[in-house]
Order: structure tokens, then C-alpha cells, then sequence
């Protein structure tokens, strides 16, 4: 015990003078301060930032307005719409050339959107394919896409897409025999191919199995774009007594406006067109692209560039009738249209083409 306590008075003394012999190391105090310590908190985080994920990179050639209220309307929104569920421009661009009716035009604009690396380039237009077939295989890295057609020209490298336009023509068809009280309708069809023909000859259709009594003409104004035309066609329909009108591409702005003014009831397509004339447009069959874009998508993702094609229809959601609000339809005429479109969904109805 002696000795512990003797131990511990040493040690309580050698404090003692520790304590006082230190007491100059409080002068160097700032020099802790000082000290590199903040200097070498980089040495712990000098790790590179891990650069930002490339966005994919979409490049879309069409041949109207992406406002058209048609045809280019409904690719630019499913791209959009793409955009949004991606997580916004940053990964996922988008850039376009518009009214690329001139194809030469669409063709160098191809080109350079290949050149600039972009990862899939939409040559949205039927009247693009020969070009593409000359430009794919030069960017075998690039994917490609064009429509309406099935057509990959055995490439790897191009995919392609189309509408089942017959569908939701046959459905705004069976409306229109419902609603048509003159029982003469006008269609004003553009150019007879692809999806507009596909179109005009479903609505027939469908107006034929509804009520065969009711005549139907069609003008084909030879022009996708030409609204002056369009107009004009629908003022002759309407002048042969319809009180019902459709038509599709981008130059039936023309012909709705004539359907207002006449008070003449409208079923659009491609686009939804309600708001060109709220009072009269009844119903739009409406394109929604994303379905095909979406497994194209996935088919890039895993390295497959092109060689396959897809089909928009009622049935996967690619074709949507978007029924206008404001236009007062009779809970016959709706359930009517309702039941229609599941028979072409389900198989319970075939659409019989000329």
C-alpha cells in the first residue's frame, strides 16, 4: 500500500510539472489551426467525378409541321411522351427537321443526323424509303426507323413501323353511318397509299356494315399537304349533301375548316383533332408511336439495331379512339362504338377491305 501510494503521488507530481512545463505549447495552438489538415481532406476525396450517363440520342425527319394536328403531330408526342418517362432531355434527346416535304431535303438531313452519331434516326414518312435504303448502310453503327411500311429492306439496321389504320377507320365509320342523317358521307383521302389508304378503306367499311344504304364518296386530292385542295374536296362533298366528313394527312386542316362551316360532323385520325373545331369533330383515331418505339428501344439496348418491323393496332395500344368531350354523344351511339372497338380487339369482328 505504501508503495501504490508512493507510485501515486510520483505520478500525480510528474502531472504536475507536465502540466507546467506545457503550458508555452498553447502558443502554438494556431499552428493547429494552420496545419494542413483542411489541405488534406482532398487527398480523401480525389477520386474523378463519375461523368453524367450519355443520353440516348433521337433524331426524327417529317415531312410536315409537328403540329399538324396529323401525321408528324403523332410522332413528335410519342417521342415526347418517351422523353417524360425517361427522365427528361438529359437522357433522353430529342432533335427534328420539320416540313421535309421536298425528299432530297429529308435525305441530307438523314444523312447529317447519322453523321452527327445519333443513336436512332426516324425517317417518318413513307416517301423516305429509297433514301434510307441508300443511307443505312453507310452508318452500319446507327439504328434507323421509318413508316409506315413493314419494309426493312433486309437491313440490319432499319426497323419499321405502321399503322393499322383500318381499325380505328372501321370504328369512326360505324359512328359516322349512326350520326349521318343526310346518309351521305365524304372522305378526303390524300395520296392512295399506306396507312391513309389502309384508313379511308376501313371507315368505308365500316359505314357498309352499319348501314349499306348510305353513300360514301371518296376524293383522293393526290397530296399529302395541299390544304387548298382539301378544302376544296370537302366543299364539294358537302355540296353533294354530306353531313358527315373524315380524311387524313396533314392538308385536312383544309377540309375541317369547311366541315365547321357547314356544321358538317368530322372523324379525324392520326392526330387528335378536337381542337381545330370543338363544336363538330366527333371522335380521332389517334396514333401512339411509343408502342413500337418502345421495343425498339429495347431491341437497341441489347445490341439489335434494325431487321424487325411492328404494327400499332387497337389491341396493344397503338391506336387509341380519344372521343371529343364536348361533343354530345348518345349513350347508344357510345356503347355502340365501345363494343365495336373490342370486337376488332377480341377477333369477334373482321374488317373485310376492297
Amino acid at each position: 500500500m505504501k508503495k501504490f501510494a508512493w507510485i501515486l503521488t510520483f505520478v500525480l507530481a510528474l502531472a504536475l510539472i507536465v502540466s507546467a512545463c506545457g503550458t508555452p505549447a498553447a502558443t502554438e495552438a494556431p499552428m493547429v489551426e494552420e496545419a494542413p489538415v483542411a489541405t488534406e481532406a482532398p487527398a480523401v476525396v480525389t477520386e474523378a467525378p463519375v461523368a453524367p450517363a450519355e443520353p440516348f440520342r433521337v433524331a426524327v425527319v417529317m415531312p410536315s409541321a409537328i403540329n399538324d394536328l396529323a401525321f408528324s403531330q403523332s410522332m413528335y408526342d410519342a417521342l415526347m411522351r418517351i422523353q417524360e418517362e425517361m427522365g427528361g432531355p438529359d437522357a433522353f434527346e430529342i432533335v427534328y427537321s420539320e416540313n421535309m416535304f421536298v425528299v432530297d431535303d429529308a435525305a441530307a438531313a438523314i444523312r447529317d443526323y447519322a453523321s452527327q452519331g445519333y443513336n436512332l434516326v426516324i425517317a417518318h414518312g413513307s416517301q423516305y424509303g429509297s433514301s434510307l435504303q441508300e443511307i443505312a448502310p453507310d452508318f452500319p453503327e446507327t439504328s434507323f426507323a421509318w413508316g409506315t411500311t413493314a419494309e426493312t429492306f433486309g437491313q440490319p439496321n432499319i426497323f419499321a413501323y405502321e399503322a393499322a389504320s383500318q381499325e380505328g377507320g372501321y370504328v369512326n365509320g360505324v359512328l359516322a353511318a349512326t350520326l349521318s342523317t343526310s346518309k351521305v358521307i365524304g372522305i378526303v383521302g390524300p395520296i392512295e397509299v399506306g396507312d391513309a389508304k389502309l384508313y379511308v378503306d376501313g371507315f368505308k367499311a365500316g359505314v357498309a356494315a352499319t348501314d349499306p344504304s348510305i353513300t360514301v364518296n371518296v376524293n383522293y386530292i393526290g397530296s399529302f399537304s395541299d390544304v387548298a385542295l382539301a378544302s376544296e374536296a370537302a366543299t364539294t362533298h358537302i355540296s353533294a349533301g354530306a353531313d358527315v366528313l373524315t380524311g387524313t394527312a396533314q392538308m385536312v386542316v383544309g377540309a375541317i375548316g369547311k366541315a365547321e362551316e357547314a356544321n358538317a360532323l368530322w372523324f379525324g385520325t392520326q392526330s387528335n383533332q378536337t381542337s381545330l373545331a370543338p363544336t363538330i369533330v366527333v371522335a380521332s383515331q389517334v396514333y401512339h408511336w411509343e408502342v413500337a418505339l418502345h421495343e425498339m428501344l429495347t431491341l437497341i439496348g441489347e445490341g439489335t439495331l434494325g431487321g424487325q418491323s411492328f404494327k400499332a393496332d387497337l389491341a396493344n395500344g397503338g391506336e387509341v379512339i380519344e372521343f371529343n368531350p364536348d361533343y354530345s354523344l348518345s349513350a347508344d351511339a357510345q356503347a355502340l362504338a365501345d363494343s365495336t372497338i373490342q370486337g376488332i380487339i377480341d377477333g369477334s369482328i373482321t374488317i373485310t377491305l376492297p
